[in-house]
């Protein structure tokens, strides 16, 4: 990744999955400008190779999967006088961040273990799929810190959960269960600490399965007509489902399921 030092962010790939994990556990994955970019040139990576298809996010060690912004260095950018932030982070580094990387065509799936406040929980927010440890905590506390959700979970939160439910945790910054999380529908599943890793496999296992462009194609339809009227977005062309259509994909699978056989995506 960029910069001299230790690396902020480990990217690895490995049999069509990209692990994207923020190592900083001796501050609860708490994200400084540099773990930014870092994050930033992982994503370009990502949607670059053609040969990844899943992406699985997460935090170094047990106790968290981040914490959100790093709040000493906050602190110092504010006594050097450089201004505050606010909504988004165009102009800053990483950007557009995952946050607010809309375009991203391929599947991203949180894997939770610990703390997800701040920032950490509007990453978790801004994935496709999240699956989590039963111990895992979840949380916007900016009010309490004199901030906002910046990062889009004030917008997400709203659009993820019934609006009073979602402002009572955005005005007071109270924390929420793994449980609780999962019964308001913001997570995939939930399990003990010692099955996370090989339920995130299983999950993955599942993304891998399917024809890589109806998963672009999926994602891509489902994202943009959210705020659309129905009729709208029947008549609306999307590219990655253009792509689809026309590929050698959407005739390979009707054919190997007339054969009885697995489908042999190529993915054009």
């Amino acid at each position: 990744m960029s910069g001299g030092g230790r690396p902020r962010v480990r990217y690895e790939k490995k049999d069509g999955v990209a692990h994207v994990t923020i190592d900083r556990p001796g501050v609860l994955n708490a994200m400084d400008l540099r773990t930014h970019e870092e994050l930033g040139e992982a994503w370009d990576d990502f949607e670059a190779d053609d040969e990844v298809r899943v992406a699985v996010l997460t935090g170094a060690g047990d106790r968290a999967f981040s914490v959100g912004q790093d709040l000493r260095e906050r602190a110092r950018l504010n006594a050097s006088g450089t201004p505050p932030t606010t909504f988004g982070s165009r102009g800053q580094p990483g950007w557009p961040r995952l946050t607010e990387r809309f375009g991203l065509s391929k599947p991203v799936v949180a894997r939770v273990d610990g703390y997800a406040l701040g920032g950490g929980f509007e990453l978790a927010l801004a994935c496709d799929i999240i699956i989590a440890s039963d111990r895992s905590v979840f949380a916007l506390p900016e009010v309490r810190l004199g901030l906002v959700p910046g990062a889009g979970g004030a917008f997400r939160l709203a659009r993820q959960l019934p609006l009073k439910i979602a402002m009572g945790y955005l005005l007071t910054g109270r924390r929420m269960t793994a449980e609780t999380a999962l019964r308001w529908g913001l997570l995939n599943e939930v399990v003990p600490a010692d099955r996370l890793d090989a339920c995130v496999a299983e999950w993955t296992g599942d993304l891998l399965r399917g024809a890589p462009l109806a998963a672009r194609a999926i994602k891509e339809s489902v994202m943009r007509s959210l705020d659309m009227p129905l009729e709208e977005a029947f008549e609306t062309s999307f590219e990655w489902e253009r792509r689809r259509m026309h590929s050698e994909d959407a005739v390979e699978g009707p054919r190997a399921f007339a054969e009885q056989r697995e489908p042999r995506w190529r993915g054009r």
